[in-house]
């Protein structure tokens, strides 16, 4: 399938993967097409959210829908839009369901404290979406058309359920999530773990490769060598010896 990327907004990274970068955090959004099946990678910070991002892949897939649906981690701008994908086949990391389980009232919160309106949080936490696929090391998920995407739990870092997404080709893309920031510092939140988060960037450079395009949870596209820059100054911020 030719998508047309721009015409929606949306980067074209490769033939078949775009993203785009939502207001409010600059929050990135993937998405991959494959033969008559889709990924999604993320789904925004509410229901409203997500709903524009179902209506702008239903565009850009020519009516087709999104099949699949990968949450790179546990935060609200990341999950929260996630019910607006009602019957897709959900993947996160080992222990995401449990977090989105159990947590929900402190996504809400921490939602609020991030500027998003009560009652949209509130709305967005009541209808959290639970992963039904666990991805523990690799799995391979086969999109058709030839289309094989990797799914790869390379954490803990960010969080302790960082899911990263790589689909091959020239170049290969390299959906992050929050473990690659490129708009800001890194955030470490509570639920970090940074003694193990320079090593997660180890396994993702491994597997990605140096001519690979790193696509960050927030910010532009960067390189092999911004992605080592980051875990470097990880490393010291947080006294991981190399």
């Amino acid at each position: 399938m030719t998508v047309t990327w721009e015409e929606f907004g949306w980067q074209g990274l490769a033939p078949r993967v775009g993203r785009c970068r939502l207001p409010g955090w600059d929050c990135t959004v993937g998405l991959v097409v494959g033969d008559g099946s889709a990924l999604l990678i993320d789904a925004g910070s509410s229901l409203r959210e997500g709903a524009r991002l179902r209506t702008e892949a239903h565009g850009l897939l020519a009516g087709a829908r999104v099949t699949h649906l990968a949450l790179t981690h546990p935060h609200f701008d990341h999950v929260f839009g996630a019910a607006a994908f009602a019957g897709v086949e959900v993947f996160g990391a080992v222990g995401l369901d449990a977090v989105l389980a159990t947590e929900s009232d402190a996504l809400r919160t921490d939602a609020v404290r991030n500027g998003l309106d009560p009652g949209t949080a509130a709305e967005s936490a009541d209808l959290l979406v639970r992963p039904r696929h666990h991805v523990c090391g690799e799995w391979t998920l086969d999109l058709g058309g030839g289309l094989q995407v990797l799914l790869a739990n390379v954490g803990p870092g960010h969080t302790a359920q960082d899911l990263t997404v790589l689909v091959p080709g020239t170049p290969e893309v390299v959906f992050c999530g929050d473990l690659v920031e490129e708009s800001g510092e890194p955030q470490a939140g509570p639920d970090a773990v940074p003694a193990h988060w320079p090593a997660a960037l180890d396994r993702l450079l491994d597997l990605g490769g140096e001519d690979a395009l790193y696509v960050p949870g927030h910010g532009a596209v960067v390189d092999a060598a911004f992605v080592r820059a980051q875990r470097d100054a990880l490393a010291l911020r947080f006294g991981v010896s190399r």
